[in-house]
Parts: C-alpha cells; structure tokens; sequence
C-alpha cells in the first residue's frame, strides 16, 4: 500500500490536475472528457458526455477514440487516483495536453455538474462488458437489446443456437413457438435441450436452459403450432422474427404474415450438408420476400425433411447462428442485413457463396398484384402441393 500511495504521489508531482469545475468549463470548449472506471462503475452514470474506457483498455482504443494527439484530453475516475495513472499513460502515448480531474466522479457528482445517468445495473455492465466495448453497440446499443421482442418459429435445429445467442446476446424478451416435444433423436443437432427432458414440451426444455444462461431474458413460451387463427397474436408486438420453422405450411403462412405485418423475418433452411440464409424486410419497398424465393411450395418429394433426409449435426448451429446475427443487427440498426442476397453454405466444401435476390413485382406473396385473402387460402396452397 505505501508503494502505491509514493507512485500516486510521485505521478501527481508531475501530472497536471485540474477541478471538476475546469474539467467541464474545458469540455464545453472542446476537451474529450475519459472515464476510465471500469464498466460495472460506470452504469450507474458518468459525466455527461464523457466516453468510457477502462483504464486497462487505455491504450487499444483511445486512439481510434481521439486520433488527434493534440487535442486536450481529460481524465476522471472515481476518486481521482487512476485517472493519475491514466493521464501518465496518455502522455507516454504522444497526447500533448493531458490532464487528471482531481476529486473524480464523487467530486462532480457533489458539484452538481450534469451526468449521463446509466441504463445498465452492474450485473449488466459486467454481463455486457464486451458489447460496452463496441462502438457499435454500447450501451445504447445494450439497451435496445434489451427492450427488443424477437419471436422464434420453432425451437428446434435452427431455433437452439439463434434462441441460445440471442439470450447470451441480453435480447430482452424472447417468445419461442413450437408444439412438438423433445426426442432423444433431436440431441444430435437441437443444443437447447437436454436427454433428461425426452418427453418434455420443446419451448418449456429450451426455457429452462436460457433460464440457466441468462436469468435476465423474458422467455414467452407458446407451445402450440402456428396457425391461420393465431399467426398474428403470436407476432404481435414483434421487432424481429425468426423462421426456424421445419415445414412448408409454417414458412408461407409466416411470410404472409411478416408481410401483411410489416414485420423483418429471418429466414434460415438447412438440407443435409447445406443451408441457407436470408432476411425478408417487409418495411423496405425493395426487399423480396420468402415466395420471391419460392413462389409456390414445392412437393414433399422435392423437398423432404430432416427426418427423411439427414442432416449434419453442426451444420443448423451455423445457420441458425448467422439468423441470430442478422437479428442482433437489425435491432440495432448496424450493419447491412442480407436484404435482397441468399448467403448458401456448403459444409462439405466449407464455401459461402452469395446469390443476388432481388424482389419480384409479379411475386403471389408480395407483389402489386398479390391475392390479400384470408391466411386459410396459405394452408390450402400448401396442401394441394403435398
């Protein structure tokens, strides 16, 4: 303890301090005010229209942070001791007028100077350190997560690792919909379920295991198959919805949905050693939608299903992991979703490959000229082309 009260003593012998008083008077013309506490202190607040950088972090991102050496740079802490060792560490990087605010944050707190008040608690802020670290998400970015609703059809292949990612990712109310219940064949590929829960409704299985994950996401479970008759309560209030759906029936009837909606869906697909993925943003006027893809359903000969024809384990966990992206970016707003492209993923020969779609006038889903009748008239289309 006395080694570090001589080495603060020694740095305040030759680093300049100023007032919290001058630190703001400085920042209102033009000074870059750096809290360099560590994320969990900063949740509660820091001065307004200061940036966040921990002090171990210092030195990776002020740079790209505040490129022009020349410009006067403040630190604060909590108390003003760190903030000493972080204007030494500024200075050593070449930033000419560098300077610690004496007192820190408690000292500008008292003063009653104005204070960006947090969003995040500390469980947060700890949870999220590494999305408060990105520029493009921060704790702007965390509190979106947050307040987003992300509906997931299906909690099967593809809906397992997006519910798993999302969850980690603190989207903050997820609503999962499937009617089936777990099989022992399922553990192969379906990750959020567990063999002590063969028999076990899918959406209470994968509730538990995001319970386990992240306590702080609202998990809505409607276990019951997506029909005409509730498509539009179960998407009520949706940001974002994912189609992990394992059918004809569900895909068309979801897009007609998303559609009529104004909803983005998701859409992901798997077949054996390949997948696919693609967003359909029914809030862009240039965006296909799913029948853009596939204007009618194709037989059940020409399109069989995992349990006729084989899937690789792995391969609905890089699906379904790309659909969380694609989620994650859209409730941010960063990013370009894959609007108008079909990202095709070869397992076997470890290839992306991208195909341009564009949207189609003449579409039956959601062109000029597309039928608006009731969603029943989807389950009818569905059924003659089994």
């Amino acid at each position: 303890m006395a080694n570090r009260d001589e080495l603060v003593a020694a740095l305040r012998a030759r680093t300049r301090e100023v007032s919290v008083e001058a630190a703001h008077a400085a920042q209102r013309a033009g000074a870059l005010i750096v809290d360099v506490r560590e994320d969990a202190e900063r949740a509660a607040g820091t001065p307004s229209g200061a940036i966040g950088v921990s002090r171990g972090f210092l030195e990776l991102r002020i740079g790209e942070l505040a490129p022009d050496r020349d410009r006067a740079i403040l630190a604060v802490c909590g108390s003003g001791a760190r903030s000493l060792f972080a204007a030494d560490t500024l200075t050593q990087l070449g930033y000419t007028d560098v300077a610690s605010v004496a007192g820190g944050y408690a000292a500008w707190l008292a003063s009653g100077l104005p204070v960006d008040r947090g969003t995040l608690d500390a469980d947060s802020a700890e949870r999220y350190s590494r999305h408060l670290l990105l520029p493009e998400v921060g704790a702007a970015g965390q509190e979106r997560l947050a307040n987003a609703r992300v509906v997931l059809i299906g909690a099967g292949g593809l809906g397992s690792p997006a519910a798993l990612y999302l969850a980690a990712s603190g989207v903050g109310h997820l609503v999962l919909v499937d009617d089936d219940r777990v099989e022992r064949s399922n553990l192969q590929r379906q990750v959020v379920h567990a063999d002590a829960r063969v028999g076990m409704l899918k959406t209470e299985s994968a509730r538990m295991t995001l319970a386990g994950l992240n306590p702080r996401v609202n998990v809505e479970l409607v276990s019951e198959r997506l029909l005409a008759a509730n498509v539009e309560h179960v998407l009520a209030g949706a940001d974002v919805v994912i189609d992990g759906a394992d059918n004809f029936p569900t895909r068309y009837l979801l897009n007609a949905a998303c559609v009529n909606l104004k909803l983005p869906l998701v859409y992901g697909a798997i077949h054996r050693f390949t997948g696919q993925v693609s967003v359909f943003d029914a809030r862009r006027d240039e965006s296909p939608c799913y029948r853009c893809l596939f204007p009618e359903p194709p037989s059940a000969a020409e399109a069989p299903n995992c349990a006729e024809a084989g899937v690789l384990g792995v391969l609905p966990g890089v699906i379904g992991v790309l659909q969380a992206t694609e989620a994650i970016k859209l409730v941010l707003g960063r990013g370009d979703a894959l609007v108008g492209r079909l990202l095709c993923y070869d397992a076997l020969a470890a290839t992306f490959r991208e195909l341009r779609l564009p949207r189609d006038p003449d579409c039956p889903g959601c062109g000029a000229h597309r039928a608006r009748g009731a969603y029943e008239d989807i389950a009818a289309l569905c059924a003659a082309a089994g």
